[in-house]
């Protein structure tokens, strides 16, 4: 059975970096698009980064750009999530998240597989 486990989470201080990863078992995504989303509290779902089946195209919401880095290494079937620079606004759970389809899709419709969810915390 498919599965998306996500690791590295916990609680930084706000100007600090996580890393952190989604490994997935139980079927080959490598062709599939991976992203990443979270959910504050409160809030709905967003999409925050995504990343193509090759790695060539990648795609963040304005909020993240310039401070966090999406990667993927196919071989070992694991997506990365490089947050710096965090903020107390990018804590909530996150999720990976995997797409079947062709495009880097925003849309948590379009994504067939997720992970159960990773808490971050940006708190002085």
């Amino acid at each position: 059975q498919a599965q998306l486990v996500e690791s590295g989470g916990g609680l930084v201080r706000p100007g600090g970096s996580l890393r952190l990863s989604c490994a997935a078992s139980g079927r080959t995504f490598s062709r599939y698009v991976m992203g990443w989303f979270r959910q504050a509290p409160g809030k709905e779902r967003e999409f925050v980064a995504g990343i193509s089946w090759n790695g060539g195209t990648t795609r963040y919401v304005d909020s993240v750009k310039g401070r966090f880095t999406i990667s993927r290494d196919n071989a070992k079937n694991t997506v990365d999530l490089q947050m710096n620079s965090l903020k107390p606004e990018d804590t909530g759970v996150y999720y990976c998240a995997a797409n079947a389809g062709i495009l880097l899709s925003v849309s948590e419709l379009d994504y067939d597989y997720w992970g159960q969810g990773i808490q971050v915390t940006v708190s002085s």
